[in-house]
């Protein structure tokens, strides 16, 4: 379909070495997109073998996305912005995000990083006439026993996305977000790892099975494209019906 021909767009996922946003890198590249993506380790040969990090075919740089100076100080290796996908997050487990050091280190990877990814590249999608989609959770919707951090830097997320998709739409950039389900990542790994765990998820999940990259990146390439040309502000849910 040619809405979902991105040939000669750029794109920068945050997050996408690995998991949801690393499903979204390389759905861009498959339909033509040039496609940067930020990550944790010094470079991308560190993710061979890692389940879920497929960097070929990528443009790979280290960030931490806690460092805003850093975020700020960023050259990038390319002349225009067409779509910024903020796929980054974190979770602290054993009750740590009920501490402040666990509390600060989720929100400001998961929420305080959004914006200060937002704000270095919004020029550039100012001048592109671009779409920022924020990769959110479904958490944002309900209470999350045990994350109070991860919970409220979620929905924190969705919130950012209606008041950036305010701000921006007159700026030509629009701003949109999705909330994942129960996706299969390292992230999840303490619930899809555990069988009992596992099953009982997808008991709640009414399409009965987990969620995957790739149902998220479909999502992702619909708000990125002309096909959602009059969709602004929105988060949209892609859980399997799991919140309903």
């Amino acid at each position: 379909m040619a809405d979902l021909d991105f040939s000669g767009k750029t794109a920068l996922v945050v997050g996408g070495s690995s998991g949801i946003g690393n499903g979204i890198a390389q759905a861009l590249r498959a339909r033509g997109a040039a496609v940067h993506v930020w990550g944790t380790r010094a470079n991308a040969a560190d993710y061979a073998g890692d389940e879920g990090s497929d960097l070929d075919g990528l443009h790979y740089a280290q960030m931490d996305v806690a460092d805003f100076d850093a975020i700020e100080a960023y050259s990038p290796p390319f002349k225009s912005l067409d779509i910024l996908v903020l796929s980054q997050g974190t979770v602290v487990y054993s009750r740590g995000e009920f501490k402040m050091p666990g509390w600060l280190k989720v929100m400001d990877i998961n929420l305080n990083s959004l914006m200060a990814c937002a704000a270095r590249f919004d020029a550039m999608l100012e001048k592109a006439k671009g779409s920022l989609i924020i990769i959110s959770s479904t958490a944002g919707y309900h209470a999350t026993k045990g994350n109070p951090a991860y919970n409220a830097s979620k929905t924190g997320a969705i919130g950012l996305v209606r008041t950036l998709g305010q701000a921006w739409a007159p700026r030509g950039i629009r701003v949109n977000g999705v909330a994942p389900g129960l996706v299969d990542t390292k992230l999840t790994k303490v619930t899809t790892g555990n069988p009992k765990r596992r099953e009982a998820a997808i008991a709640g999940i009414p399409q009965g099975r987990l969620g995957t990259p790739e149902d998220i990146a479909g999502a992702v390439l619909y708000l990125a494209s002309p096909l959602a040309s009059y969709v602004c502000g929105q988060t949209l849910v892609v859980d399997g019906g799991l919140i309903l």
